[in-house]
């Protein structure tokens, strides 16, 4: 797998829908945190519809791709089943015993899944950029209005 690491450039306004983009996949992911905890025994495909219900309930959800807000309901699966071990599914009856991941003693992060403050990241997996055949310009053609940046670097 390739990875490009790079330093944007652009304009303030350009900065602006950056970060309302990154807050935008701060509050799917905490929203779909929150949903889970209210609703118990919703899997992973709950939460992804719940993304969908998000856009039409929020104006500002609906300007992020669809591949982001699903990557942000990701991100929030991962927390969950990282409390239950890796699981896949969360278990359907709430538990009263600690959960696998604390009660085998599994080094690493574990605990409760916890809301995110100060995330700095946007995911667009396929969908929504294109980068330049030169690869110094990169542009997101999303409703965001990120538009072209200038990039700076490195593999």
């Amino acid at each position: 797998m390739l990875v490009l690491e790079a330093k944007l450039y652009g304009k303030s306004r350009q900065y602006r829908a950056i970060d309302e983009a990154i807050r935008t996949s701060q509050f799917i992911r905490n929203k779909c945190i929150r949903h889970w905890m209210d609703k118990k025994g919703l899997g992973k495909y709950d939460l992804s519809k719940l993304c969908a219900v998000l856009a039409r309930e929020f104006s500002f959800a609906s300007r992020l791709s669809s591949q982001a807000r699903q990557s942000a309901a990701d991100r929030a699966w991962s927390a969950i089943s990282l409390f239950y071990d890796g699981a896949h599914k969360v278990p359907r009856k709430p538990r009263k015993t600690a959960p696998r991941n604390c009660k085998k003693k599994v080094k690493g992060k574990k605990g409760f899944p916890r809301f995110k403050k100060n995330c700095r990241s946007v995911e667009y997996k396929t969908a929504g950029w294109k980068l330049s055949d030169d690869r110094k310009h990169i542009t997101f053609t999303y409703k965001n209005n990120i538009g072209t940046l200038k990039l700076r670097s490195g593999y």
